[in-house]
């Protein structure tokens, strides 16, 4: 999958599901940017095909309704939504 990948402060495998056209998405990279951590995001509404079949698998398998952001931490917990308070909790700041 075309993830980009951000470097930081290893705080777990952080992944975010996003649009290229999503405030949202992008207050959510703002968030992980400002915090320091390392994350990888992919913009799901770029993919086509296969891929993009795949990737909206993988999002529903955390996030049934496939909204976005999609914040996914250690491949476990799932963070639906700009949720500034939960994802500093999840990370531990």
């Amino acid at each position: 999958m075309g993830f980009e990948h951000v470097e930081g402060e290893d705080r777990g495998d952080i992944l975010l599901y996003a649009l290229s056209t999503c405030v949202w998405c992008k207050k959510t990279k703002k968030l992980l940017a400002d915090l320091g951590v390392e994350y990888s995001y992919i913009y799901v509404d770029l993919l086509e095909g296969e891929e993009r079949k795949s990737t909206l698998d993988e999002v529903k398998r955390h996030n049934p309704n496939a909204s976005f952001p999609t914040t996914v931490i250690d491949d476990d917990l799932c963070i639906v939504g700009y949720k500034e308070r939960e994802i500093k909790e999840a990370l531990g700041l």
